[in-house]
């Protein structure tokens, strides 16, 4: 299941998609996150998986726009920490 953290408004869609059957909660992403967007923790989206997944923190979901600004890839910039640190390619950004 892809789990989308984030808002869409007149600027555009700001959203963290994180594929839930593929992360295996390895918290690497955590680590590379300077921000503190993601955690890991219980899927809110299966209560019945007993194994951690990454998500976005509560206080970032409505601000991902700004959270992530600092590292969004624009033109030589390299993939964002978050992605980079992803062994399993689970997370994706929307811009």
């Amino acid at each position: 299941m892809k789990a989308n953290f984030g808002f869409k408004d007149g600027t555009g869609d700001f959203f963290i998609t994180i594929d839930t059957d593929v992360c295996d909660g390895c918290e690497k992403c955590v680590k590379a996150c300077t921000w503190g967007v993601m955690a890991v923790g219980p899927d809110d989206n299966d209560p019945l998986r007993d194994e951690p997944v990454a998500k976005v923190t509560e206080a970032h979901r409505k601000k991902i726009k700004y959270s992530c600004n600092q590292c969004k890839p624009v033109h030589n910039r390299p993939p964002l920490p978050c992605i980079k640190a992803c062994p399993k390619n689970a997370i994706a950004h929307s811009w």
